[in-house]
């Protein structure tokens, strides 16, 4: 194993906490990687790893030999790639908001996997913003405003969103007619991270205000919330395009449409201290597509 390939091989354990994990990924035995990074000590004359039963963490030696790795490999994959003009290849990690993906990206995926045959996808899905470093993840699609200064970000659509409710929730209830009707309602929580629930939102004479209304029910995912909405629980914020199935069905209503929440956007994400690959720079340029044609 060359040094470029040991230190490939080294960042990867870093960021996956395993020897097993990394060498998966690079499709190595494990033996292999254990023998390159002892070979890697004993060559630098230092310890870079600190193992443990359950996890494998660097030393402070490590954590500056792995920063330095990842600058020599990007500065390494960037003047390779400004001379060579071959289609990306190798298994690319991402990760989506399932509904997002199957509405806006699952439709053209055969054509991109047509484009670049030697590009192997591995596609997970979730709410939760997964730690990309460690979970070996190349990029994100997600709703709403990202908090994580860590994560470079590219805003690729604006999705409309509605506030609805189920005909049997508007029966025992009634219908709010304005924002101040909403605090004698209760919503289908969506859970905030910080604890509690999100508040709804709306636009009243041009300003856009947040309004807490009681939750009778409190979840985590947005599959879960249309759901809860769906089965009379209480008033529910989601896209446009995830209620617009129901809204024509009548099983659900629109509610305060003069006063909508402002449109959530769509971003993708990845680690900002890393360069991209060819691989992952392709996906989200086709992503970024795929998400502009069908917002528009």
């Amino acid at each position: 194993m060359d040094r470029f390939e040991a230190m490939r091989l080294f960042t990867r354990i870093v960021e996956r906490r395993s020897f097993t994990k990394a060498a998966a990924d690079l499709s190595l035995p494990r033996s292999t990687a254990t023998e390159a990074v002892q070979q890697l000590e004993a060559r630098l004359g230092v310890r870079l790893l600190q193992r443990t039963t359950r996890a494998v963490a660097p030393t402070l030696d490590g954590e500056a030999y792995y920063r330095r790795c990842l600058k020599l490999l990007d500065e390494l994959d960037e003047t390779e790639n400004a001379f060579h003009r071959a289609s990306p290849r190798g298994e690319l990690r991402v990760d989506v908001q399932g509904a997002l993906a199957r509405r806006f990206l699952l439709p053209g995926l055969p054509d991109f996997l047509a484009a670049y045959p030697e590009l192997r996808l591995r596609m997970t899905e979730g709410d939760r913003l997964v730690d990309l470093v460690a979970e070996g993840v190349d990029c994100v699609l997600r709703l709403g405003t990202p908090a994580d200064g860590q994560m470079a970000a590219r805003r690729v659509a604006l999705l409309p969103e509605v506030t609805c409710a189920a005909p049997a929730y508007v029966e025992r209830h009634g219908a709010p007619t304005s924002p101040a009707d909403l605090p004698r309602h209760r919503m289908v929580g969506f859970a905030h991270p910080d604890g509690g629930w999100h508040p709804l939102e709306v636009t009243e004479n041009g300003a856009v205000r947040q309004v807490q209304v009681p939750a009778e029910v409190v979840v985590a995912s947005a599959e879960s919330s249309l759901a809860m909405g769906l089965l009379g629980l209480g008033l529910i914020q989601v896209p446009r395009y995830r209620a617009q199935e129901h809204l024509a069905s009548g099983a659900l209503v629109e509610v305060l449409a003069a006063h909508p929440p402002t449109p959530t956007p769509v971003h993708l994400l990845w680690p900002r201290d890393r360069q991209l690959s060819p691989r992952t720079r392709v996906f989200i340029d086709w992503a970024a597509q795929q998400l502009a044609k069908a917002a528009d």
